[in-house]
């Protein structure tokens, strides 16, 4: 059964490669997948929200997601999994950006950009959340264009990324409702 998943992983990036990768697309999934490099972009995200009051919980939410994902599964999870790039595994595969350094498994854009824009979607205004989710899964989607990701990395990625903001949520919630306890009683 794993072996047929692995195959079939390999089997989607060969496909994407041979029948979806064009000079249109190319440049362009090539720049999205460039904003997720580092979280760059949900970063700055972040440091927009928190420079706003009344979006300024909405900040703190989105950094303490990005904390949790590079915790989870930058540090810990890509490091115990240790997955090969799938580029040095298939046969014919080519990558379309710089080499990166770190293993495969879980997608850290995935689970960085998933993180952020789910605790955007559901704590801004359909105008700005929809637009950061749509970015999320673009950039998502773009790991797998450029090669440098399997298809279970990023749906993985995806999947602890939503679990991930649930918890910063909570945890900024609880972190607020105590602080605002305090001021109460002083």
């Amino acid at each position: 059964m794993l072996e047929w998943l692995l195959n079939l992983d390999g089997n989607l990036l060969l496909f994407l490669q041979e029948n979806v990768r064009n000079p249109v697309l190319t440049p362009l999934l090539r720049a999205i997948t460039t904003l997720g490099n580092g979280g760059a972009v949900w970063i700055a995200l972040a440091v927009l929200l928190l420079c706003i009051p009344r979006t300024r919980k909405v900040g703190c939410m989105v950094a303490a997601a990005l904390l949790g994902t590079l915790l989870v599964n930058n540090m810990i999870l890509k490091n115990l999994a240790a997955r090969t790039r799938p580029y040095e595994v298939i046969e014919g595969l080519t990558y379309l950006v710089r080499e990166p350094t770190d293993y495969s498994f879980p997608s850290g854009h995935a689970g960085c950009s998933f993180a952020a824009a789910c605790v955007m979607f559901r704590r801004l205004p359909g105008r700005y959340g929809v637009p950061a989710l749509i970015l999320a899964i673009l950039i998502s989607l773009s790991r797998l264009y450029v090669g440098v990701h399997y298809p279970s990395d990023v749906l993985f990625g995806m999947i602890s990324g939503i679990l991930i903001s649930y918890g910063a949520e909570a945890i900024v919630n609880r972190l607020c409702g105590r602080f605002d306890q305090n001021r109460q009683q002083t």
